[in-house]
């Protein structure tokens, strides 16, 4: 299948799909990384991986609807099948969502519904809750309410600190991610196969 990934920051997540589709633990291509910030350090894991990628900003653009029009010519132009969100700190609109709806993924440092938004691991730190996890879920209109696919919960001890609390969310990021991508593949293919049959019988 192949995957366009849409992140903003360090990328460490976009890292992680790239090796496991390396290792052969993810049947999938990265057709795409596309960066809405031309200074993100993904954008140099992406050279040094050899993945073609493309940076703009809605800066760039009268509105949000024209920014995300050329990113849908970029996503058919690449013929991407599934959209995978690492980092991308932007709300998708309905220009992407209408054409990608069921087929755009986020991944979430908080047991959603718990603590959405930017600063998921932040805010549940600081409201002291015993624990937190890690939800991959279905991208919607709303910031992170999409319909939930996995989540992976952890304890936080009375040890952790905001840094160790955060290197133990992206440590599950990191295996989860690449797993779950490769569970909706698989499941995508057998159904694939499945329609065949029955168009055969």
């Amino acid at each position: 299948m192949k995957l366009a990934v849409f992140a903003s920051g360090s990328g460490s997540n976009f890292q992680a799909i790239a090796e496991a589709i390396q290792k052969g633990q993810l049947e999938a291509e990265i057709g795409l990384l596309f960066c809405d910030k031309k200074t993100a350090y993904v954008l140099q894991r992406a050279a040094a991986l050899q993945i073609p990628a493309v940076t703009f900003s809605p800066k760039d653009f009268p509105s949000k609807v024209q920014y995300e029009q050329e990113i849908l010519r970029l996503l058919e132009e690449n013929e991407i099948e599934l959209v995978v969100l690492a980092g991308y700190m932007r709300i998708i609109g309905a220009t992407l969502l209408a054409r990608f709806a069921n087929r755009m993924i986020n991944i979430h440092p908080s047991l959603l519904p718990a603590f959405p938004g930017i600063h998921g691991i932040q805010d549940a730190f600081e409201a002291g809750v015993a624990e937190t996890g890690v939800t991959i879920h279905y991208v919607d209109a709303g910031v992170d309410t999409g319909p939930i696919i996995a989540q992976e919960k952890i304890n936080i001890t009375t040890e952790d600190t905001l840094a160790t609390l955060t290197e133990k969310i992206h440590t599950i990021e990191h295996r989860l991610y690449p797993t779950v991508l490769q569970k909706l593949i698989t499941t995508q293919k057998e159904r694939a196969i499945d329609d065949e049959k029955k168009s055969l019988n």
